[in-house]
């Protein structure tokens, strides 16, 4: 089993900026890729960025020039950098980590609002 707990989450004016983190632990053996995805009220659950142990990147297009994923391998933490934060990325934010095998965990959410 993964154990993933996220933090970093909160209440943010338009334009601010927060940083989300991802620690995960257990048995991380085997771990290749980590991401963040969200769900607003409502809607579907959708991917933001990923981040594999190699350091190859993906993010969302709605998201691109203003989140930045990254990941520490030291601390097996991944984090999600997210600047110029706009109303629309209200939503809760959690944190994901896949298996070479396919076996994929997720963590237990951390909420963002953005409003002022």
């Amino acid at each position: 089993q993964v154990q993933l707990v996220e933090s970093g989450g909160g209440l943010v004016q338009p334009g601010g900026s927060l940083r989300l983190s991802c620690a995960a632990s257990g048995s991380i053996f085997g771990i290749y890729t980590m991401g963040w995805y969200r769900q607003a009220p409502g809607k579907q659950r959708e991917l933001v960025a990923t981040i594999t142990t190699g350091g190859s990147t993906g993010i969302a297009n709605s998201v691109k020039g203003r989140f930045t994923i990254s990941m520490d391998n030291a601390k097996n933490t991944v984090y999600l950098q997210m600047n110029n934060l706009k109303p629309e990325d209200t939503a809760a934010y959690y944190c994901r980590a896949d298996r070479y095998s396919g076996q994929g965990y997720w963590g237990q959410g951390t909420q963002v609002t953005v409003s002022s």
